[in-house]
């Protein structure tokens, strides 16, 4: 095993201005020793207006395209109630979700994101065009749909730092490779030469919580007379929110006197992020036919969120193992036969805490019970300690008519997990100082080279490229109290850490994965109302081996106001090392004896002996057609697609380990049987068909005296499950990968300037989704139960601002004026405490409203 690098071992936005200063300084230092050559007569178009996105060849306008691209320039995905940019992108892109995540494990941390109803990790997401390395997170709880995805975090990026944003809504796999099935989001950062500004912003729910405040700044140098250095740093703190009611089971101890049960019991909201910090820098210094070019990235965050409710008088493994009857004591010792306590009477009621406290008082002091520790139970806190690095570097220029790239890229993204406010109940009453636990760590590095090289023939644009990948996915083990299997185990007390063990040094790990890949795209103007072009890709990866895949699209221009465009292409998505290789085991007292539960590689002997077999990748053939429709102040696109994706990825269900495979295997040399009683596996399982329809309209005017933009855009998305294996992936599952997202969601936007002022409303629309609550794993129940069917619902933002020449601006606004909220969750108290269906499209924490202060200059 390879051993990775630690890069983060000083403070991180030191780190950025290091890397900053580095960069430019080699950014300097290579132009000084550039030859200089005659000048390119090129003129590059504005960023407002051009998309570089499924062409290889001249940038063109959203409405120009051969397929569909949204261009959200910097003022519209700045200027937004959430800092966060991927909650801008959804109530600026139609078919784009994402929602408040908050116990679900490392999901939690980054949130998944789903682009035309498909997994986050079926969008390729590049940053000026290149490659973006993944996060570490694979999540594991995903709400069905996201379940098993190792996807980006597009949250490190700032928005100030963005110049634009291209969405291109279309299987591109053939053009830019694995991932891009769903479609591709580019983020395009600021080239200021000169001038920057500086911001801060505050807001918080109407609740009362959610405080969120945020410090931007920027500035721009020249390098040379036609280079630039672009740096941005932001800072940001967010309190956490809370939408819970209490739980019964949490009322009834209470009411039985059990003392310190917290209210509510347990947290529902969004999480605390605290010291947020991200640094990004993009550098470009231009000789006569030279350019050399740097962007990258330092983050850091800690997010620290809830778990599920520990009850005192019920929870397995650290309060009672028979369903709260009696209360759990072991003996310290082992040598000591501890009293029975009961919890509860004949007729099932809670006996009073003051009798069973006696009895736990008078307890012989070898005997212990964590009554004594939590008397009214404990709710875990979860949290994670998150950085990212990105750097990419490159050179560009001519040779003769030919056009040539060679950039190299860096990523690395690594979350170090934590604990605090639970226990290892089998340590007894020897937890850690402050009850805090350390289960470990998972790290994603990528290293990247890439050369394209294109000419321009007349009429035919012909690009030609390669590209080498490595990808590193390492597991780093927790600390001895997150792993241990103490001396109360085999007296039923539960191992590791309650709610997230820690990966034990079996677990632990580092496993990488090459690849490298050639490509050939043309594209041709064959007459002025008729554009075509076609790619080709040929990827290899050491762990699996190859794929081609191929794309054609075509655009014909009926008159200069209407078009038609089309597009066919075949994609994949390669499993990634972490899906791959992660291993996570889990040990129980099972039987009478110690066992472990695991979900092992597919490579594995023993999940092998099963059937599993090496993950292969995710196939899919993507087709559009779409109208448009451009008569000056008038924009209209409408595009119809149909996306099959075979052998998606899924984990299998749990096998059980007979005594007669345990033979078979240890006598095969494979030892790890003889303590493993279950095991699971992902598996390439299922095929699912995804169609949709995307409306995107706006129009410019002059009224009310001014310049008023109106936008709407509308999208219908339907998933179907076309083959499955019973077993494998359940009915609960199916249906939430259909329906947990909305089928129709839609905006219309309002945008009114005038002089210095300038006022935004935003109509959003979502229509009605399924949520199966708690990941309960059940369909139907006849009467009462969990999953839940939750209406359509109108939400409706507002913002206005003043900027004047000075270059000083002000903006206030509201998102969710309305307060409008998902009705009251029929099972929260009785369940969970959540008061409301917590996977909304929309959020669940109500209306929030904002301030941002700031000066250009």
């Amino acid at each position: 095993m390879k051993h990775s690098k630690r890069v983060f071992a000083m403070n991180s936005l030191a780190v950025g201005v290091r890397v900053a200063l580095g960069s430019l300084a080699l950014v300097l230092s290579t132009a000084a020793l550039a030859q200089q050559a005659p000048s390119s007569d090129d003129e590059e178009a504005t960023l407002e207006t051009i998309s570089v996105l499924g062409t290889r060849g001249t940038g063109r306008t959203a409405t120009d395209s051969a397929v569909p691209i949204d261009i959200i320039n910097a003022e519209e995905l700045h200027n937004q109630g959430s800092p966060d940019v991927l909650d801008a992108l959804k109530v600026l892109v139609p078919s784009f979700n994402v929602s408040t995540i908050p116990i679900d494990d490392a999901a939690s941390l980054i949130r998944p994101a789903n682009l035309r109803g498909l997994p986050p990790d079926n969008t390729l997401i590049l940053v000026n065009g290149k490659r973006r390395h993944r996060s570490a997170v694979i999540t594991f709880l995903g709400h069905g749909l996201s379940d098993g995805s190792q996807g980006v975090d597009i949250s490190v990026f700032p928005s100030l730092a963005l110049d634009q944003v291209e969405v291109l809504r279309d299987g591109a796999a053939a053009q830019y490779g694995s991932d891009a099935i769903a479609g591709v989001i580019n983020f395009g950062l600021k080239r200021l030469s000169e001038g920057g500004q500086v911001e801060i912003f505050g807001g918080e729910h109407y609740e009362g919580d959610g405080f969120t405040t945020q410090v931007d700044g920027q500035i721009g140098f020249p390098l040379g007379p036609d280079g630039f250095a672009t740096l941005t740093a932001e800072w940001r703190e967010s309190d956490p929110t809370s939408r819970s009611v209490q739980r019964d089971d949490a009322a009834a101890a209470a009411a039985a006197g059990y003392p310190n049960v917290p209210n509510p019991a347990q947290i529902w909201g969004s999480p605390e992020v605290k010291d947020d910090q991200k640094f990004v820098g993009n550098f470009g210094w231009k000789g006569e036919n030279i350019e050399l070019y740097g962007f990258g990235n330092v983050s850091r965050r800690d997010t620290d969120g809830g778990f599920y409710y520990r009850n005192p008088t019920a929870r397995a493994g650290v309060y009672s193992n028979d369903g709260g009857q009696t209360l759990l004591v072991g003996s310290l010792s082992g040598n000591t036969t501890c009293p029975t306590i009961a919890l509860r009477d004949a007729a099932g009621n809670l006996i009073p805490y003051a009798t069973v406290s006696g009895q736990v008082a008078a307890l012989p002091s070898d005997c212990f019970t964590f009554l004594k520790v939590f008397t009214g139970g404990f709710t875990p806190r979860f949290g994670g300690e998150m950085k990212d690095l990105g750097f990419t570097g490159g050179i560009k220029g001519r040779w003769g008519d030919w056009h040539w790239d060679f950039s190299g890229t860096y990523g690395n993204n690594e979350i170090e997990f934590f604990m605090y406010n639970t226990v290892n109940a089998s340590l007894g009453p020897n937890q850690p100082a402050g009850f805090l636990f350390r289960p470990g760590s998972n790290e994603q590095t990528e290293h990247m080279f890439n050369f394209d090289i294109t000419r321009a023939f007349d009429r035919v644009n012909l690009a030609l490229g390669t590209e080498f990948r490595s990808e590193e996915f390492r597991i780093g083990a927790g600390d001895a109290a997150s792993t241990a299997i103490g001396p109360l185990t085999q007296q039923g007390f539960s191992i590791g850490s309650n709610g997230f063990p820690g990966f034990n040094p079996q677990t632990a790990g580092e496993w990488s994965r090459d690849s490298w890949a050639v490509y050939a795209d043309l594209e041709s103007q064959v007459t002025d109302q008729f554009l075509i072009a076609g790619a080709v890709r040929y990827e290899d990866y050491e762990d699996f081996g190859s794929t081609s895949n191929w794309k054609l699209t075509g655009r014909y221009d009926f008159t200069d106001t209407f078009a038609i465009r089309g597009a066919l292409s075949t994609g994949f998505r390669a499993p990634t090392p972490g899906q791959a290789n992660v291993s996570q085991i889990t040990t129980a007292f099972i039987d009478g004896e110690l066992r472990d539960t695991a979900t092992l590689p597919p490579t594995n002997a023993i999940a092998a002996f099963y059937g599993a077999e090496p993950l292969t990748p995710e196939e899919s053939e993507n087709f559009s057609f779409g109208l448009v429709w451009n008569n000056g102040p008038w924009n209209l696109t409408a595009d119809y697609y149909h996306i099959k994706v075979d052998d998606r990825i899924a984990r299998s269900t749990d096998f059980t380990i007979t005594e007669a495979d345990r033979a078979a295997l240890i006598a095969a040399g494979v030892v790890q049987a003889a303590s493993i009683s279950r095991v699971g596996f992902f598996v390439n399982d299922f095929d699912t068909t995804t169609r949709g329809i995307d409306l995107v309209a706006s129009v410019d005017t002059d009224h009310f005296g001014g310049e008023t933009n109106y936008a709407a855009a509308f999208n219908w998305n339907d998933t179907e499950v076309n083959k499955f294996t019973p077993g494998i992936i359940s009915e609960a599952r199916i249906k939430k990968l259909e329906e947990s997202l909305p089928s129709t969601k839609g905006y219309f936007t309002v945008h009114h300037h005038r002089e210095a002022w300038d006022l935004l409303v935003r109509l959003n629309y979502f229509g009605s989704w399924y949520e199966d609550h708690l990941d309960s794993d059940v369909v139907r129940i006849e009467d009462g139960g969990l999953p839940i069917y939750e209406d359509s619902a109108v939400t409706v933002d507002i913002e206005t601002g003043w900027k004047w020449d000075s270059g000083l601006f002000v903006r206030v606004g509201a998102q969710n004026v309305f307060d409008k909220t998902p009705d009251n969750n029929p099972w929260g108290a009785a369940v969970a405490g959540a008061q409301y269906p917590v996977h909304s499209p929309y959020g669940f924490g109500g209306g929030f409203y904002y301030a941002r202060l700031g000066w250009k200059f």
